[in-house]
């Protein structure tokens, strides 16, 4: 544990970036959901699920690696896929290779369900964040939050 006496305080700068970073963290997952709801039956956070497996050799992922990826509990990662189940977006199997691991995978109707949400979800960034980033280095600030948490 460290010694609160040794460990130099946040100087203003510091602390105005923190802030202003939990906020983002805050309000945009909030927002983007909410914009997500109001034109389509997937929340953001279902969106993303549908992304990741899009991405995923063979569209599917360890429930495990899913939930990882979405920065979600296993437990919170199974009620999202059990959902998005329910609409016939994802399937759960067993993994042929590890008889105690569940695969999440991608079905034909969530692959739909993807390309129609996907220009709700791009107007809500575009809205809520690029647009706010005119004239800013894209590529440096991606390099500042890769430090924070890398990409897996």
């Amino acid at each position: 544990m460290a010694d609160a006496k040794t460990i130099k305080p946040l100087n203003r700068d510091e602390e105005s970036f923190l802030r202003a970073l939990g906020r983002v963290m805050s309000f945009l997952p909030r927002t983007v959901d909410a914009d997500m709801l109001e034109e389509q039956p997937i929340s953001s956070t279902e969106y993303m699920v549908l992304v990741h497996l899009s991405e995923a050799p063979h569209n599917q992922m360890r429930m495990s690696d899913l939930a990882n990826m979405c920065g979600l509990s296993l437990s919170g990662m199974t009620r999202v896929v059990n959902r998005l189940q329910s609409q016939s977006l994802v399937l759960r199997e067993k993994s042929p290779d590890d008889g105690r691991a569940w695969l999440a995978v991608l079905t034909s109707s969530g692959w739909t369900q993807l390309k129609q949400a996907w220009p709700t979800n791009l107007a809500s960034v575009r809205r809520h964040v690029f647009s706010r980033l005119e004239g800013c280095d894209i590529a440096a600030a991606v390099e500042v939050l890769e430090r924070i948490a890398p990409s897996y």
